[in-house]
């Protein structure tokens, strides 16, 4: 039952890690019935769902890597590696102050509506902007803020909060804040991935994880997240991201009812 259960959540991981409705929050959500799982199984399977990027995006990050002489190459990895410098100095500060992951669900389900509605409210700004598919240093800057946000507060969505940062701050062409925000996903979660591995280490848990049922539910959210994420990418060139604030504000309402 642990496998089945560990490929269950895998598949959750897979389809919420990049739509924006917070991965971390549904996987709170399974648990909550499946059992609590270590906090390295959460986190190592949403780098797992990072592989689908790595198979999706490898022409883009291929050409950015081997054409690094080329300005606008540099500039775009510079500004990857900015917001990624501000997300680990945050992330740390965050683990330093002891942030934990919640063990009740009210803070995921107010995250996922009060989430929803700043959808609507996004989505409202960036339909008078002009378009734009230009990533700037202060989207980079944001976005990187952002990342911290969504780590601090479980049910926000790392996706979510990235994708939305980079629309206010001037990128307002769907597809390419997707692009910023699924390529600054690729070092971020293998980074926090490594550090709760090492945390294993030191503190010598190694032993105690079932590395069987994360290995499962690695692969399973690899090849799901692969799935949803070229769907996500046909959906958002020609709509909103306004079905995904309803469906928060649907499924936050209803977990809100169930812990009254």
């Amino acid at each position: 039952m642990n496998v089945i259960e560990a490929a269950v959540l895998g598949v959750v991981e897979g389809i919420t890690e990049f739509l924006p409705i917070s991965s971390t929050g549904h996987l709170l959500i399974a648990q909550h019935w499946l059992g609590a799982r270590s906090e390295l199984f959460t986190v190592a399977i949403q780098a797992g769902a990072i592989l689908a990027v790595i198979a999706i995006y490898w022409q883009r990050l291929w050409q950015l890597t081997l054409n690094l002489t080329q300005p606008a190459n540099r500039d775009y990895l510079f500004k990857l590696l900015t917001a990624f410098v501000i997300t680990m100095v945050g992330g740390f500060a965050a683990k330093q102050m002891g942030l934990e992951l919640p063990e009740t669900l009210a803070p995921v389900a107010w995250a996922m509506v009060i989430g929803g509605a700043a959808i609507f409210l996004i989505e409202a700004y960036a339909a008078r902007q002009p378009l734009s598919d230009a990533v700037t240093w202060r989207v980079a800057i944001w976005v990187g803020i952002a990342q911290i946000v969504a780590a601090v507060f479980p049910g926000t969505s790392r996706s979510a909060a990235t994708l939305f940062a980079a629309m206010l701050a001037g990128t307002t062409a769907r597809p390419a804040a997707a692009e910023f925000s699924f390529l600054l996903a690729i070092p971020t979660m293998f980074a926090a991935t490594g550090y709760e591995v090492l945390n294993l280490y030191r503190h010598d848990r190694i032993a105690q994880e079932n590395w069987t049922d994360l290995g499962v539910g690695f692969l399973v959210s690899a090849v799901v997240a692969f799935i949803a994420v070229k769907w996500l990418l046909s959906y958002i060139q020609t709509h909103r991201f306004t079905v995904f604030a309803w469906y928060r504000i649907v499924v936050g309402g209803a977990l809100l009812a169930l812990a009254v």
